[in-house]
């Protein structure tokens, strides 16, 4: 049977129900029903039931979306964590056979980079009955618990020295600067052998903590992380950064730049130079002091110039190249006044106390303690002549000392083993201030984007196995950014931007088009410019549909939201599928 129209003069087509039969050796056809007053939804569907489709009763639902799962920043993640290796650098996977260790890393470093969290709530996240995004089920993990991960943490870390090496091998060459800088993270609980209390950056008083230095390519490319006891000093870090450089990593030559705490001149004599590494780092004030008095820095240096190369035989085989920056001896010498009028005020407080008539403050002890706390505060007592007794107390500034304090500002000095023919004065400035991007790399993984911390792990092989797992988030954060920075208000146009800098002294500056991403909120192509996370949670929007049929409900099947243009333009930059493959 089937329908057919059939042309009717002077009138609209006759829709007839038809069938064929046959009639000796004839083919022929009788109308069964005549079609023309039924409504054409109806005809259809009958149209559809003869070329063997189902009848769905009335008030059922054709289509059923069974689940929906957020899964676009799981495919761009996910598929460019694979396109860059990333999966490989951390173990092989058999064709036959799965590596569930590797793929729940793997699955640890990608949700660490779309939604970080304890390790307890990323297992629920990847979890099946409780998945929060589709990462779990293109990861083909089935049920998750936390154990699971511990499990899968502890075999990262027996793999960290394999994988770093593979790194250093893809991002470092002989000869190469390499970055480094230490930071410390805040430690729950009190069973980590690790966490001790030092130096706080983080402003918890009272938290032990541990201290990790990481090394950088000259780009900011993560490479390795190492972790510390919390009261470790920062030189006390080198040395094992240079015994991974040259003996881990074997590279020939190496160019490490560090900041001036840390690459101090013991360090130079005890670790680097036996080590045959050269340096890139800054002289301290006292340093400087010295240099100013001895006359080897000379203030007519920099008459019509802002950066200058000097010796010293108190650095032999090194040059020092002095910078001077107009705008930071402005702050400085802000900066020194607001300090040195509000301790003043502080210790004002304190006169009045010990001059009044009505319970006067008295004892050289008790007013000491006052006029401590007042110094401690500011951190200004190397500018006041103090005088105390046990019924008096006067106080002046130390007015020389701050004239020959402020003749300084604006001035550091960069200190390098490298001669002029292997790096130029200008460049060996730019590259001790590329140590900002080791700086950058720290915020994102303690407070913009990957929260290394609270840390509550015990173990030390657990802690030192998170800090990995944090660094290898950020190198694919890194390696994201990169590509998506057409996208984003990262300037994607470094040569433009390093073109309008005058002077390597000078602040740096953004690109023309960077300038106009932010002050439009547009790109080049007219789209909504983005952060890095709200283009992830743009991306999360397109679902990954799990849908089921009236006719088939055992049978589902998968359906991707269709993507908008700024998704498709996220996934074309990274050259990536929506749609995952394992």
């Amino acid at each position: 049977m089937y329908i057919e129209s059939v042309p009717n003069r002077g009138s609209p087509p006759a829709i007839l129900l038809r069938e064929s039969y046959r009639d000796g050796n004839s083919i022929r056809k009788r109308t069964l029903l005549n079609l023309t007053n039924w409504a054409p939804e109806h005809v259809e569907g009958l149209r559809g039931v003869l070329k063997g489709g189902v009848v769905i009763p009335a008030g059922q639902e054709a289509l059923t979306v069974q689940r929906s799962l957020p899964h676009g920043h799981v495919a761009a993640a996910l598929g460019f964590a694979r396109a860059i290796g990333l999966d490989r650098l951390l173990g092989p996977k058999n064709k036959h056979e799965t590596n569930r260790p590797r793929d729940l890393v793997l699955a640890m470093i990608v949700s660490r980079v779309i939604a970080p969290a304890s390790k307890l709530a990323t297992a629920k996240a990847l979890d099946p009955a409780t998945a929060a995004s589709s990462l779990g089920v293109e990861l083909g993990l089935g049920d998750v618990d936390e154990d699971e991960l511990y499990a899968a943490l502890d075999w990262l870390y027996e793999r960290q020295s394999a994988i770093e090496a593979a790194l250093a091998k893809r991002h470092l060459k002989g000869g190469t600067l390499v970055l480094y800088d230490v930071s410390s993270s805040y430690v729950e609980g009190h069973c980590c052998p690790l966490a001790k209390r030092g130096y706080n950056r983080d402003g918890k008083k009272g938290k032990a903590q541990i201290v990790y230095g990481l090394l950088c390519a000259a780009d900011g490319c993560p490479v390795a992380i190492e972790v510390f006891e919390g009261n470790t000093g920062d030189p006390g870090t080198v040395a094992d950064q240079v015994a991974k450089l040259k003996q881990r990593f074997a590279l020939d030559h190496v160019v490490l730049v560090g900041d001036r705490g840390m690459i101090t001149q013991a360090r130079i004599d005890e670790d680097l130079r036996p080590a045959g590494l050269d340096w890139i780092t800054a002289l301290r004030a006292p340093a400087l002091q010295i240099l100013a008095k001895g006359g080897e820095l000379q203030m007519s240096l920099f008459d019509d110039r802002d950066i200058a190369a000097i010796t010293s035989p108190d650095f032999p085989g090194e040059r020092l190249i002095v910078c001077r920056n107009p705008a930071l001896a402005r702050e400085r010498a802000r900066k020194r006044e607001d300090l040195i009028v509000a301790t003043e005020r502080g210790l004002a407080k304190v006169a009045v106390a010990v001059a009044r008539k009505r319970r006067p403050l008295r004892g050289a002890a008790k007013i000491g303690v006052r006029v401590g706390a007042v110094l401690d505060k500011h951190k200004m007592a190397k500018h006041f002549e103090l005088t105390i007794s046990d019924n008096s107390f006067v106080c002046t500034r130390k007015t020389n000392q701050i004239s020959e304090e402020a003749s300084l500002d604006g001035l550091y000095a960069v200190r390098t083993s490298l001669p002029k023919d292997a790096i130029e004065d200008a460049a060996a400035v730019k590259a001790y201030k590329s140590l900002s991007m080791v700086e950058r790399a720290f915020r994102c993984l303690k407070t913009v984007d990957l929260h290394i911390r609270p840390i509550h792990h015990w173990l030390e092989g657990r802690v030192r196995a998170h800090v990995f797992l944090c660094m290898l988030a950020y190198y694919l954060e890194w390696s994201l950014r990169a590509r998506l920075a057409p996208m984003l208000y990262d300037d994607d146009d470094k040569a433009a931007a390093e073109a309008l800098r005058e002077s390597p002294v000078a602040k740096a500056q953004r690109s023309p088009a960077a300038r106009a991403k932010s002050a439009t909120g547009r790109t080049a192509d007219g789209a909504p410019v983005h952060s890095f996370h709200s283009l992830l949670a743009d991306l999360a929007t397109l679902a990954r549909n799990t849908i089921v049929t009236a006719i088939a409900p055992d049978r589902p099947f998968t359906v991707l939201t269709r993507p908008t243009p700024i998704q498709q333009k996220a996934f074309d930059l990274l050259a990536v599928p929506i749609a995952c493959t394992q």
